[in-house]
């Protein structure tokens, strides 16, 4: 099984210094690595201080490198939808030209990137995969797309494809407006699917760890916690949180009230994600840039550990009988109960802390016990059912 780290933070924190580092160890190791950039912004290239194109290139032995093109992704991914929305962009007045620039979608050079992750599992090619993701806020959402495709998939796609098969011919007649074709549904149903298994893949704790990289900050620190609850929420394990740059103690006295700082900032860093493990990365003194000084960097935040090991290993949710009825716990760390809103529909628990919200799919057993009411205890919510109601017909209701 291929294993995949997935490194982000917020924007600035180094987090592409700490995924490339990560990769040109593991290949110094002796294990075949492919480090991939899903951010817009490629600074992989940068880091590693060699070209790398829109498809992996072996950059030394053991380890390629890769910074998806968006035109590139499009080509390969949205071909079909593209040529529907350029001919209904065209219908609406635009030029052919324009039309075609119009279709390139905002968060589609994104969402494009982060496919490619499930292309190079399938072709298991490389022992591990390093993701150095886009900043926190692009990721998480790209992350939760599946969650909404779902809906989109199981709701919209079947009317409108009835709709096509039925009155396709009759609607474009009469409205003149292009109407997708069976083959648009299907290359979107496509899409939404290849986005579901690269869901699956990063959120198999078999396989796949997220790594937050943070510096010793109050709002670096802050947006880690915020990240830290969602990649929670949404199913995503973390494994390990990394404080970079941390200043030595013999830094000079010009940078006194900084190391102080930090110093206050580790121990409550340490405290607040725990059980996730907490590395530090010295702040050195010259560029981390090329592959001598990454494996540097490698070395400082691993010494003689694998990097692709499993630092910590824990449930986001899970479900246990109690007291006569069941508990369905969910770990939200940095996150009070006045946040949470909680609602059913069917065999889904609504969770909206913030702006995010997670459709939790409840297990069998629960589809018709009574919702009974939740509370947050030591950091984890726990929602609170009744004994399934069974029906005398031995079917079974909602309760």
């Amino acid at each position: 099984m291929t294993r995949i780290l997935l490194y982000t933070g917020k924007g600035g924190v180094g987090k592409t210094s700490v995924a490339a580092a990560t990769a040109v160890l593991s290949a110094q190791r002796g294990v075949r690595t492919l480090v991939v950039s899903t951010d817009i912004a490629h600074s992989l290239a940068d880091a590693l201080d060699t070209p790398v194109g829109p498809t992996p290139r072996e950059i030394t032995p053991n380890l390629w490198a890769h910074e998806p093109d968006v035109f590139f992704n499009i080509s390969r991914y949205w071909r079909t939808i593209q040529s529907y929305f350029a001919s209904l962009f065209s219908w609406g007045g635009l030029d052919e030209v324009m039309a075609e620039e119009m279709t390139v979608l905002p968060g589609m050079d994104e969402l494009g990137n982060l496919l490619w992750i499930g292309e190079h599992v399938d072709r298991a090619e490389y022992d591990l995969i390093v993701v150095d993701a886009a900043p926190t806020g692009e990721t998480l959402r790209l992350l939760s797309l599946p969650e909404a495709s779902r809906w989109w998939i199981e709701k919209i796609a079947p009317i409108g494809r009835r709709v096509q098969k039925l009155g396709g011919p009759l609607l474009r007649r009469m409205v003149g407006v292009p109407l997708p074709s069976a083959d648009v549904y299907d290359s979107a149903e496509q899409l939404l699917g290849r986005l579901k298994y690269v869901h699956d893949l990063l959120s198999n704790p078999e396989s796949s760890s997220v790594r937050l990289v943070l510096n010793l900050e109050r709002v670096s620190i802050q947006e880690a916690q915020r990240s830290f609850t969602y990649f929670h929420l949404y199913g995503y394990p973390t494994d390990l949180i990394i404080a970079n740059r941390v200043l030595p103690a013999a830094s000079g006295a010009y940078f006194d009230a900084w190391r102080e700082a930090q110093a206050r900032y580790l121990p409550m860093v340490q405290e607040q994600f725990a059980p996730v493990p907490v590395r530090t990365i010295p702040y050195f003194d010259h560029e981390m840039v090329g592959l001598e000084r990454l494996a540097e960097l490698g070395r400082a935040l691993f010494a003689d550990s694998d990097p692709a090991s499993f630092l910590y290993r824990g449930r986001p949710y899970s479900v246990q009988r109690e007291n006569g009825g069941y508990t369905l716990s969910v770990e939200l760390p940095f996150t009070s109960r006045d946040e949470i809103s909680l609602s059913r529909s069917g065999d889904e628990l609504i969770l909206q802390v913030g702006a995010w919200r997670r459709n939790l799919v409840l297990p069998r057993l629960l589809l018709d016990a009574p919702t009974l009411g939740a509370r947050m205890e030591d950091r984890v919510l726990k929602v609170r059912f009744a004994e399934p109601v069974r029906s005398t017909a031995g079917g079974s209701r909602n309760g």
